[in-house]
C-alpha cells in the first residue's frame, strides 16, 4: 500500500469511527430528524460541486432512468439508518453502537449468499458464529429491557448497511457513486426537512452540539465519501473496506475515554469476537459490492 493509500486507510478508520460519539452528543439536544436533517444537507453542500460536473453532463438523467432502486438504496443506506441510530443513541452507549454495527460484515455475507452473489462456507459460518457470540457477550450481563427496542433500532441499521452496498452492486453499479451519493444526501435532506422545522429546538443548543452537527456533516458525511472514493482509486475496492475494523475501536475509546461510557474485560471479549467473526465472514467478497463499509 502507498504512503498516501495508507493515509487514507488511516483516516477513514478514524472519520468513519468518531460519528457514533458526535451522534451521541447531538441527540442529547436535537431529535433524530433535526439532527439527519443537519448532517446529510451540510453533507451534500461538500460534495455537490464536486458531482455538479457528472451531473449536469448526463449523470442526472441516468440516475433518474434507476429511480426506484436509488430510492431504495437512499432509504436503507442512509435515510431509515441514520435516523434509527440517532434514535438508538438516545438510550445506547455510543461504543456499544459502533461493536454492534460493526457485525455489518457478517450479515452482508449471510444476505450476498442468500441472494447467490457468493458460496456460504465453512469460514462464514464459523465467521457468522463468531460475531453472534460477541454481540451475546457484549448485550448478555447489561441488558436491560428499556434498551430491547434501541438495540434492535440499531439491529435494522445494520440490515440496511448490508442491503445498500448489495443495490449498488446489483442495480446501481454502473453509474458514478459520487453522482449516487451527493442525489442520496440531498435527497434525504429535503425528506427529512418538514419534520426537522417541527421538531426544531426553540434555542440552538450550546458549542458542543453544534460543533458535533457541524463535524458530522463536513467531515464524517462529506469529507468522508471523498476520501472513501479516493481510497478506493488508490488501493482497490476490496482493500479499501479493511478500515472498518477500526472504526469500532476508535468507538469504544473515544465512548470511554470522554465521555465515560462502561468499559470492562466482556467489552474487550465481546470486541474481538465481533472482529474476528467479521474478519471470517467478509474473506474474499466480491469488489462489485461497493461501497463495503457502513456511512456511519
Amino acid at each position: 500500500m502507498s504512503r498516501r493509500g495508507f493515509a487514507l486507510f488511516l483516516a477513514m478508520g478514524l472519520i468513519w469511527g468518531i460519528p457514533y460519539l458526535l451522534i451521541k452528543v447531538a441527540v442529547g439536544a436535537l431529535s433524530p430528524a433535526t439532527l439527519v436533517f443537519l448532517r446529510t444537507a451540510i453533507g451534500a453542500l461538500v460534495i455537490l460541486p464536486f458531482a455538479f460536473g457528472s451531473l449536469r453532463s448526463g449523470g442526472l438523467r441516468a440516475l433518474g432512468r434507476r429511480w426506484q432502486w436509488l430510492a431504495v438504496y437512499t432509504l436503507v443506506e442512509i435515510a431509515v439508518p441514520w435516523w434509527l441510530l440517532s434514535d438508538a443513541e438516545i438510550r445506547l452507549p455510543s461504543a456499544l453502537s459502533g461493536l454492534l454495527v460493526a457485525t455489518m460484515p457478517i450479515v452482508m455475507a449471510v444476505l450476498a449468499a442468500l441472494a447467490g452473489i457468493e458460496s456460504f462456507s465453512w469460514r462464514r459460518g464459523a465467521g457468522l458464529g463468531l460475531g453472534m457470540a460477541g454481540v451475546a457477550v457484549l448485550l448478555g450481563p447489561g441488558l436491560r429491557g428499556g434498551d430491547v427496542g434501541a438495540i434492535l433500532e440499531v439491529g435494522v441499521v445494520v440490515l440496511g448497511y448490508a442491503i445498500g452496498p448489495l443495490v449498488i452492486a446489483r442495480k446501481l453499479a454502473d453509474l458514478k457513486t459520487l453522482d449516487v451519493v451527493a442525489v442520496t444526501l440531498l435527497a434525504t435532506a429535503i425528506g427529512y426537512l418538514p419534520a426537522a422545522i417541527w421538531e426544531a429546538p426553540r434555542k440552538w443548543p450550546g458549542f458542543e452540539v453544534a460543533g458535533s452537527v457541524f463535524i458530522l456533516g463536513v467531515v464524517c458525511t462529506g469529507l468522508a465519501f471523498l476520501c472513501f472514493f479516493a481510497l478506493i482509486a488508490e488501493v482497490g475496492p476490496t482493500r479499501s473496506s479493511l478500515f472498518i475494523y477500526l472504526n469500532p475501536a476508535v468507538a469504544v475509546f473515544l465512548g470511554v475515554s470522554l465521555l465515560h461510557e462502561p468499559f470492562s474485560i466482556l467489552t474487550v471479549a465481546g470486541f474481538v469476537l465481533v472482529l474476528a467473526g467479521s474478519a471470517l465472514a467478509a474473506r474474499r467478497q466480491t469488489a462489485a459490492a461497493r461501497p463495503a463499509a457502513p456511512a456511519a
